[in-house]
């Protein structure tokens, strides 16, 4: 049975929810934006229209969200009153607590996805280490997880390009994650993933270790401006490899890009390699590959701003991409983030995808205390 205290904070945090997200103004808004898509001629400018169609979309999505809360809230304090006249049990009241708290907790680790970034789709590529078969497993490993990550949150995955392994496993993979937030989400998991088990593929039985990187980038729309140079693209075809598919193997739809890029910033100069054999049809894998590539200029300014951001803000917990982030050590049962201090035992849990813990957790971490009551 709950307490007194534990019914207070749930009906704290719900108040303060409806101020830090602005719902009465909001209330107000979503009236004015609807009535814009209502004026004469409003669908003859389409992109115009649908970024004003996704404005009101999104500010619908904050207030039933808000509405969602209250509404497990009341339930609860309405159950309270019910057991004082015995017409309820005290399981119906923790019940009825457990709902209304993981949707609090849950708008208020959508409250924190504040930047413009955070609410678009993205593209999630992992990168086996060395290490050969091990790693490559490791790899396919990590796929597998977010995939049922996103299952489990109702995303939409594809996967956009694959390398299989040697013998097991794979080389690399690029995921395109698309829903509400799913950048924002998935942002913390950029980094070095170190796996620690016995390995099923060493003769003597040792303790191997392995790592794999997971490299994620907001998926940007045409909504996103992105200035790429045309001068520095060179394309390549190829024909895409595995099993199965009358073309495979017979015609060249598989897409190579490779782009010159140059830091504004530091002058440092790279060369951006992008793979597509998502379809059989090799315009739109073009079509794909270039959205990568502005996907992946996009997401270069924004490190640059988070890199400036820090610089600024001292005293805000640094995000170091491409730093190793999190250790899954099979034989002790304990999955641990080493920037939050976070762990689990559950390790086939996460492995199965949840994974929420490590998200809200660094996102929490991220966020830092002063930022956690603001819009």
């Amino acid at each position: 049975m709950i307490t007194a205290d534990q019914l207070k904070d749930v009906l704290d945090r719900t108040d303060a929810l409806k101020r830090y997200l602005n719902i009465d103004s909001k209330l107000i808004q979503v009236e004015e934006e609807q009535l814009r898509t209502q004026a004469p001629g409003f669908w003859d400018d389409p992109k115009t229209a649908q970024a004003q169609m996704k404005k009101v979309k999104d500010l619908q999505a904050w207030i039933d969200g808000y509405k969602e809360v209250r509404g497990f809230v009341d339930e609860l304090v309405l159950a309270m009153d019910f057991f004082k006249e015995e017409l309820v049990t005290e399981e119906d009241i923790d019940n009825n607590y457990e709902r209304a708290l993981q949707a609090v907790e849950s708008l208020e680790l959508k409250n924190m996805l504040r930047e413009e970034a955070d609410e678009m789709d993205c593209v999630l590529k992992i990168n086996s280490g060395a290490g050969g078969t091990e790693s490559q497993d490791w790899a396919q490993m990590l796929m597998r997880m977010y995939m049922r990550w996103g299952e489990d949150n109702k995303y939409k995955v594809t996967v956009a390009d694959l390398q299989e392994g040697d013998e097991a496993g794979i080389k690399q993979v690029t995921l395109e994650v698309e829903g509400p937030f799913a950048y924002g989400y998935l942002k913390g998991e950029n980094g070095v993933h170190r796996l620690v088990r016995v390995s099923p593929y060493n003769a003597q039985g040792k303790r191997m270790t392995s790592f794999a990187s997971v490299f994620v980038t907001p998926l940007v729309d045409d909504t996103i401006e992105v200035a790429i140079n045309p001068a520095l693209m060179s394309w390549d075809t190829f024909r895409s490899g595995g099993a199965g598919g009358q073309n495979v193997n017979k015609v060249e739809s598989g897409v190579r890009l490779r782009y010159q890029f140059k830091d504004p910033y530091t002058g440092v100069e790279e060369e951006i390699l992008i793979e597509n054999t998502e379809t059989r049809d090799q315009p739109k894998n073009k079509e794909r590959a270039l959205q990568h590539l502005r996907s992946i200029l996009y997401d270069k300014e924004l490190q640059h701003r988070m890199a400036e951001q820090n610089k600024i803000e001292a005293g805000k917990k640094k995000i170091e991409w491409g730093s190793q982030i999190r250790s899954y050590v099979f034989d002790d049962r304990r999955v641990k983030d080493h920037r939050t201090g976070f762990q689990t035992s559950d390790v086939n849990g996460v492995m199965d995808g949840h994974i929420d813990g490590f998200i809200k957790s660094y996102l929490m971490s991220s966020a830092g205390a002063d930022e956690q009551s603001m819009v």
